[in-house]
């Protein structure tokens, strides 16, 4: 989704920094091998996330929602050196496809892959968080949003994708549309939960960054 000119996004794209390497070949091979790959975050939200987490320099980063690694990888270039990256998916296949790019990357020995439902998981987890990164099945953002709360540092930062879904939080809801009806929710948590300040960017399919207070 393009909430300004294509020609204007591809100069805002070109004029940012460049995919590393990596991180191309992680994005090839997605395309080749994976079933439904524009699930990526792609070129510009994962520089996006990158600067976001170089900005916040977290020590603990949670992820929820996998898939093949690259927002991970993303997240993984601002975090501590004796930082953990602990990312949780649903999807067994993708589990040794992960791994691979995981360990090419110098964060290997750093990020901890999770299987499972991840509103299981999370409270197992005895560690605190400095960044949340949210791109799973958005029926249960809202349920994520609770179990997450109470595992964010103080001045920790939620990250939170495909808010906006292709513009679908405005238009008249459907009554079996349970992913849009669970992201309106969501945002109006976010918006009215003072615990959390909360900014929606419009790019790509809705970013918002909420700072815990």
């Amino acid at each position: 989704m393009h909430f300004i000119p294509e020609d204007l996004d591809d100069y805002v794209v070109n004029h940012s920094e460049d995919e590393p390497e990596l991180l191309q070949e992680l994005t090839r091979e997605t395309y080749q091998k994976i079933l439904q790959p524009r699930m990526l975050s792609g070129h510009y939200q994962g520089r996006l996330l990158s600067m976001i987490s170089k900005l916040t320099h977290p020590k603990n980063i949670l992820e929820i929602g996998t898939y093949t690694g690259y927002s991970a990888l993303c997240l993984a270039e601002g975090m501590q050196t004796d930082g953990e990256l602990h990312t949780i998916d649903i999807n067994e296949e993708l589990l040794d496809f992960q791994r691979i790019y995981f360990d090419k990357s110098p964060y290997g020995k750093q990020i901890f892959q999770h299987l499972g439902n991840a509103l299981e998981i999370i409270p197992s987890l005895n560690k605190t968080f400095d960044l949340i990164f949210i791109d799973a099945d958005k029926d249960n953002y809202p349920a994520y949003f609770k179990v997450i709360i109470d595992k964010l540092n103080p001045g920790g930062i939620i990250l939170s994708d495909n808010v906006l879904w292709s513009g679908k939080v405005i238009q008249p809801l459907k009554e079996d549309d349970f992913s849009t009806k669970a992201l309106i929710e969501y945002n109006t948590l976010l918006k009215e939960d003072k615990r959390v300040e909360t900014i929606i960017l419009p790019i790509r399919d809705g970013l918002t960054i909420s700072r815990k207070i």
